[in-house]
């Protein structure tokens, strides 16, 4: 079963562990189990047992922004959610992941993979690449891998949110985990 409850004694190695938010904190009160049909993002993680929390919340279907959405419904600082959008880095498909209380600095993100020139991509294409619909696409569990640069501020951080694959529902994961799963690499890609 792709679930597991994060315990409390496990740290993460060579991460500071700052207090008040994250699964040591006791904040989190929507923990739940997967019921139903996986998604992609849970498979992937499960795979290699890594240890996560599910949390799912109630979302607006007219809303714009759902990072912040789940954040204020899931009580949580908007910095620790965050949120997965497809770029073109010169041509490349990279994934920029990134706080939801930010913006994507296109020309950092570029300069993260040496590339010069960075495009939001297009929904359709996002959706069609990575496997998963508008505001439910998880940087987990993609149809393929993809190119994926992590905003550094997740090593700050004791856990991260990010979608879980579908609205409505986060994965709550150690920072080490995330960078690990998607091969990616950490740099300054957002602007308050």
């Amino acid at each position: 079963m792709p679930y597991s409850a994060v315990r409390a004694d496990d740290p993460i190695p060579g991460v500071p562990v700052p207090s008040g938010v994250g699964p040591f904190s006791g904040q989190n009160r929507n923990p739940v189990p997967m019921r139903g049909k996986a998604t992609p993002a849970t498979v992937a993680a499960g795979r290699t047992k890594t240890t996560y929390t599910l949390h799912r919340y109630e979302c607006a279907p007219d809303s714009h922004s759902y990072g912040s959405d789940a954040a204020d419904a899931l009580g949580i600082p908007h910095h620790h959610v965050f949120k997965t959008l497809i770029t073109e880095v010169d041509g490349v498909i990279t994934v920029g992941v990134l706080p939801v209380s930010t913006t994507l600095d296109l020309k950092a993100l570029a300069a993260a993979v040496g590339g010069k020139k960075a495009v939001m991509a297009d929904t359709t294409r996002a959706e069609k690449i990575t496997g998963y619909v508008r505001d439910g696409i998880s940087p987990l569990g993609q149809r393929k891998r993809l190119r994926t640069v992590i905003d550094s501020s997740v090593t700050t951080l004791m856990s991260v949110y990010v979608s879980a694959g579908q609205q409505g529902l986060q994965m709550e994961l150690r920072p080490q985990d995330l960078i690990s799963l998607t091969e990616a690499v950490t740099a300054p890609i957002s602007t308050p």
